[in-house]
């Protein structure tokens, strides 16, 4: 495990490198496009938080159908609280469709400056990087679909827990949105 932790700190790492370096080979030339930031900005808000919410949706979910199998009338409340974790895939939709609406990728002929790409691309590493809570609310909900599964009177407490780390990728959203908003990109 610790490994591939390592392994994707230090190809998240190149990313970034490689980013920098681009957006500063292409700063050369101020009538450059830098759609493409825009584009691995968009690719990095989306790739993180998704991977992320996959990690967290099948630690919830393997506890789900433990509990299922035994007692298949808590399918309902075992869920919600299973597909929680997704929501940090969507905040990273959101901002891959925002950026790319906002340089016209979307509709319209795609342009960006220098400052849009290069903050195109950490608005995509921010929300992608606060999607990673979504892992920590697989793990919560985890445990609050065992509890329900021993008490089902406890799903709306393991609810209120479970959606607390989301907070988190809530404020990467947040600074993304704010930080397209100066901009220029919304």
């Amino acid at each position: 495990m610790k490994i591939k932790r390592k392994a994707a700190i230090m190809a998240l790492v190149s990313v970034v490198l490689f980013s920098l370096c681009t957006g500063i080979a292409s700063a050369q030339d101020e009538e450059t496009d830098h759609t493409p930031l825009v584009i691995l900005g968009c690719a990095l808000a989306i790739g993180i938080a998704g991977i992320a919410s996959a990690i967290g949706l099948a630690l919830a979910g393997s506890s789900a159908v433990a509990v299922t199998a035994e007692k298949p009338n808590l399918f309902g409340k075992l869920l919600v609280l299973q597909v929680l974790p997704m929501t940090q895939s969507v905040y990273g939709l959101l901002t891959a469709i925002l950026l790319m609406m906002g340089v016209g990728i979307l509709g319209g002929t795609p342009a960006a400056t220098l400052l849009q790409g290069m903050g195109a691309l950490w608005i995509g590493l921010a929300v992608g990087l606060t999607g990673l809570s979504a892992i920590n609310q697989g793990m919560v909900a985890s445990s609050s679909i065992s509890a329900v599964g021993r008490n089902p009177d406890v799903a709306a407490r393991g609810i209120i827990f479970t959606v607390m780390p989301e907070t988190i990728a809530i404020f990467g959203l947040l600074v993304g949105i704010l930080l397209m908003t100066g901009l220029g990109l919304l």
